[in-house]
């Protein structure tokens, strides 16, 4: 059983699932978190947000002296993700290479500990881009670690949704406060079911506390399946805002996104986004509350503690990628 003075290694954890677990984590009494990240920006929020946790700063495709971190580690949880970037570099090497390193560390410095992996509902989509494709190789280098020894169990969430949220949701809602109509592609009918971050942490904690044998992988979806038009009107109205929505053909939207590409250095939403979004899957997840033993909260409900918090709501994390 895990102990509140028990050693836990998170990695990526200065992103939006590292963010809200480490605060979870410490409301719940947590005396051992090492947080590392390679975003420094971001990681220095967390250490002003919780200065109790030991934050490292690293980058985990390299070998180096992060690696001393794992000493004694009980738990791993594995965050580190590369989401969007403008070509497949980035992704080989933050979803792939740095999730080698994690598990070669782990084998050779706490070959005991617990790995939680978040990977994605992704891996069961009609999509075919460079997140699908490193995710997926990324869950298959892990689930074969499990033939080696390796305890450890594989979540797979939906998009999304929560405090410190540079991108998806919370980047569009705070785009939506700053221009006079906000911009959605074609009819904007494209099925979601996002899921709160905090409930997905809230999963996370539970595996670490009970660390299921026999390699169980659980998908997790929201509660609510809704459109992605209705999303933003929520998410709009969560914000007291009066911002019209206005639907632009696919084409011409998909140009903006290159156009954005082409002066971002970080665009915050991709064509291959575009076409994820559009591409019409539909994930099966199991019962929240049956296997891990909480209830998890509708889209309005989370929508309107995401923006509305009086302390987290504002805290803005830089994008990571």
């Amino acid at each position: 059983m895990l102990q509140l003075n028990d050693k836990i290694v998170i990695t990526g954890a200065a992103g939006l699932v590292g963010q809200n677990l480490v605060t979870l984590l410490v409301e719940a009494g947590y005396q051992q978190l090492v947080a590392i990240d390679k975003h420094e920006v971001n990681l220095g929020i967390q250490a002003r947000l919780h200065p109790s946790v030991r934050t490292v700063l690293a980058d985990l495709a390299v070998p180096g002296a992060w690696e001393a971190e794992f000493d004694g580690a009980v738990v791993v949880v594995q965050l580190h993700a590369q989401i969007a970037g403008k070509t497949s570099e980035p992704f080989t090497r933050n979803n792939i290479e740095a999730t080698r390193q994690v598990l070669r560390v782990m084998r050779e410095r706490a070959p005991q500990a617990y790995l939680v992996h978040a990977s994605s509902s992704v891996v069961n989509s009609v999509a075919d881009d460079d997140y699908v494709r490193s995710k997926t190789e990324q869950e298959k280098i892990v689930l074969a670690t499990a033939a080696q020894g390796q305890r450890l169990c594989v979540l797979r969430p939906t998009l999304m949704f929560g405090w410190f949220d540079p991108k998806h949701l919370g980047w569009l809602a705070r785009l939506m406060e700053r221009i006079p109509v906000f911009p959605i592609p074609g009819h904007g009918r494209y099925m979601r079911q996002p899921l709160y971050n905090l409930d997905f942490c809230r999963a996370i904690h539970v595996m670490m506390r009970e660390q299921p044998d026999g390699t169980p992988i659980h998908d997790l979806t929201g509660p609510d399946r809704i459109d992605y038009i209705d999303m933003m009107r929520l998410i709009r109205d969560a914000k007291g805002l009066k911002t019209p929505i206005v639907r632009i053909p696919v084409p011409l939207f998909g140009l903006m996104l290159r156009a954005a590409a082409l002066v971002m250095k970080k665009p915050p939403f991709t064509v291959d986004q575009m076409h994820a979004l559009m591409a019409g899957d539909e994930f099966t997840g199991v019962d929240i509350q049956q296997v891990f033993g909480f209830r998890p909260l509708g889209f309005a409900e989370a929508v309107k503690e995401t923006f509305n918090h009086p302390r987290y709501s504002s805290v803005v994390l830089e994008s990571p990628h």
